[in-house]
């Protein structure tokens, strides 16, 4: 047996399976809803994390969606974002999650549920089925709950292996739904070396019944070579079968949750999707896709990808999704989008909103050009609101830091740092140019470059999420951000440099008091082209 440390990356993963868990509910559009059930507005401040939390105040990955006949709502960890069917209107209140759904505390409990896994149940016409997914041969948990792999000399017998137990069961049925083998096999023909290749423990994302069948999304740790195959699973009761379904569109992509529009002989499959890595759970990847079936081999059907740069989706990364009829609900870290599925094509049929921090200003503000600079820059006058956009630490020691906010007026920066080409194009979410410049994380909305909550990415490892700015990361210091989430306006750029007006400033933040809201998802009126598409 050989022994592995549960590490920084597989900590994450386990937050990830534990606080997405499954949804089993294909619901249908309410009756009627009522005003008079419209949750009371409520003013929820911006929660202010622990000292070990300093980059998630502004986490609102969904980890579940609730629904009734008046209200949608949306829970990420610490706020539900509450949709009111009657007038359109949005409240923010306290979170509601779960505590099953919300990520374990106790190290221990994180590394015995990644190795053995409990069951999780559904209910379909009467009786119960359990399910789970796991790796085997089985790991072992160690002194101090380090994890013992098994020496596996033959990669086709290291396999995930998904179970299940039907009501008249006592020992699960076992189908295993890929190999390393099949995973090496896989990168092999997509161009990947296999080298450090191993399998990355499996989590269910979805769990729910349609057309007379059960259906599971899995998707898998990821990073320091860990991987996985996405996998569609369903199973009909009536003939005790299993079927697999493993899009090769979508490689070594996860999916976050999973629905189905459609009749039985020809469904449409939506999914969430994202990549994960070291120390960062959330990159962008296809983001919502609907993948229609090949009748000859399920496995290479056509897919059509909806990202924040071909269309108006609010958000990078869908991470849970809920079908009402015509409508799919669609719900990012960034905000959430209606879409009528059947003309998802149209941007007309997109209705989004984006959760947003607004503080009151006091009577004069001083603003700082980048985060950590001590001289002010300019000021801001007292009584109007302005949207906080992010938060950076200016002193580690103290967990001091500054608020950035918005500021039409903009400043102006020239960066060190070229353009070129990016080198793995192929990786690239759909729309997106295959430039790599310092704004590669933003997003061209058509006026500006913008920069969704979900494509800052949380990356806990390196120093934190990165921006606009110079410097060197120092353990003692952090770096002196030009900004996080500004809008930027390209001025010029070479192979040397970058020029760019960015839309933000920085104020210190004990002067202001954040609180959270929901607000409609504004389009340009005279969209221009991207001006990196050339």
């Amino acid at each position: 047996m050989q022994k592995i440390l549960l590490g920084c990356g597989m900590i994450l993963f386990i937050n990830a399976c534990n606080s997405n868990n499954a949804s089993t509910s294909q619901a249908v559009n309410s009756i009627n809803p009522q005003t008079a059930n419209c949750p009371q507005s409520q003013v929820l401040p911006l929660t202010v994390p622990s000292k070990n939390e300093i980059f998630d105040r502004f986490d609102f990955h969904i980890r579940n969606i609730v629904a009734d006949a008046d209200t949608v709502k949306f829970q990420t960890l610490k706020q539900d974002f509450i949709f009111c069917r009657a007038n359109n209107s949005w409240t923010v209140k306290s979170g509601t999650l779960p505590k099953e759904l919300q990520p374990q505390s106790n190290y221990a409990a994180f590394a015995q549920e990644t190795v053995n896994p409990k069951f999780k149940k559904i209910d379909f016409q009467g009786q119960t089925y359990q399910y789970r997914v796991v790796r085997q041969p089985q790991f072992t948990l160690g002194d101090n709950n380090n994890i013992s792999r098994p020496d596996v000399a033959n990669p086709a017998k290291d396999k995930i292996v998904f179970e299940l137990i039907t009501s008249n069961g006592k020992d699960p049925q076992q189908k295993t739904l890929y190999t390393l083998k099949d995973l090496q096999d896989v990168a092999v023909k997509a161009g990947y070396s296999v080298i450090g290749t191993q399998l990355g423990f499996p989590q269910i994302t979805s769990a729910f019944v349609n057309n007379d069948r059960l259906w599971w999304s899995v998707a898998f740790e990821q990073g320091e070579g860990n991987n996985g195959i996405a996998t569609i699973i369903s199973y009909d009761p009536k003939t005790d079968k299993f079927s697999l379904i493993q899009p090769q569109a979508l490689s070594f992509i996860q999916i976050t949750d999973l629905t189905i529009t459609g009749d039985v002989n020809n469904p449409t499959f939506w999914m969430g999707t994202n990549i994960s890595g070291e120390g960062n759970l959330y990159i962008p990847a296809k983001g919502l896709v609907a993948y229609r079936l090949n009748s000859q081999n399920p496995n290479t059907g056509s897919l059509t990808a909806y990202t924040v740069h071909n269309s108006p989706m609010v958000g990078a990364i869908p991470d849970k999704l809920r079908l009402e009829n015509d409508q799919l609900w669609v719900s990012t870290a960034n905000g959430v989008c209606h879409v009528k599925w059947e003309t998802a094509d149209n941007a007309d049929s997109w209705n989004c909103w984006r959760f947003a921090a607004i503080a009151k200003l006091p009577q004069k503000l001083p603003i700082y050009s980048a985060s950590t600079n001590k001289t002010p820059a300019a000021s801001l006058s007292g009584g109007d609101n302005v949207e906080v956009l992010w938060w950076s630490p200016v002193n580690y020691q103290t967990q001091k830091g500054r608020y950035e906010v918005r500021y039409p007026q903009g400043f102006t920066v020239e960066l060190e740092e070229g353009v070129k080409a990016y080198e793995f194009p192929r990786s690239l979410p759909p729309g997106k140019p295959a430039v790599y410049w310092a704004g590669f994380e933003w997003h061209w909305s058509g006026n500006r470059f913008v920069r969704a909550l979900d494509e800052v990415s949380l990356n806990l490892s390196g120093g934190g999420p990165r921006g606009l700015g110079s410097g060197q990361l120092r353990p003692d210091a952090p770096i002196n951000w030009n900004t996080m989430r500004g809008d930027l306006e390209l001025l010029n750029l070479s192979a040397k440099s970058t020029n760019v007006k960015y839309y933000s400033a920085w104020v210190d933040d004990a002067k202001i008091k954040p609180y959270l809201t929901v607000i409609p998802q504004e389009r340009p009126q005279n969209p221009q082209p991207n001006p990196l598409a050339k």
